[in-house]
């Protein structure tokens, strides 16, 4: 496979899964996807703003946001997101120390 191919078939593999989280799957809390795998829809439109920044693109962390979300990240809470248990909360914490860091 060549290197074009390849890249067209990551990308479209990334829409898709866009698509799956953010019309399908709306119901799946960012702090459980964090929490059990490690990245959340969050991650993902950071890792674009690094791809884009890498790339000499100009692009705030909110700028991201709202490309991933399609809308303003505080509309998406407040359309989508609930309340976490504090267990969930204290979970998030090491699981955003151990795959995240200093980066968020």
């Amino acid at each position: 496979m060549d290197d074009q191919t390849r890249t067209e078939l990551e990308a479209a593999a990334f829409r898709t899964l866009r698509h799956h989280l953010m019309e399908k799957r709306t119901d799946v809390q960012n702090i459980d996807m964090m929490n059990l795998a490690g990245f959340c829809r969050n991650c993902l439109s950071r890792w674009y703003q690094e791809a884009a920044n890498e790339r000499g693109i100009d692009m705030t962390k909110d700028e991201a946001r709202e490309i991933y979300y399609g809308m303003p990240f505080d509309d998406w809470k407040a359309q989508h997101q609930t309340e976490a248990s504090p267990a969930k909360q204290a979970a998030f914490k090491t699981a955003f120390a151990e795959n995240v860091g200093d980066k968020g």
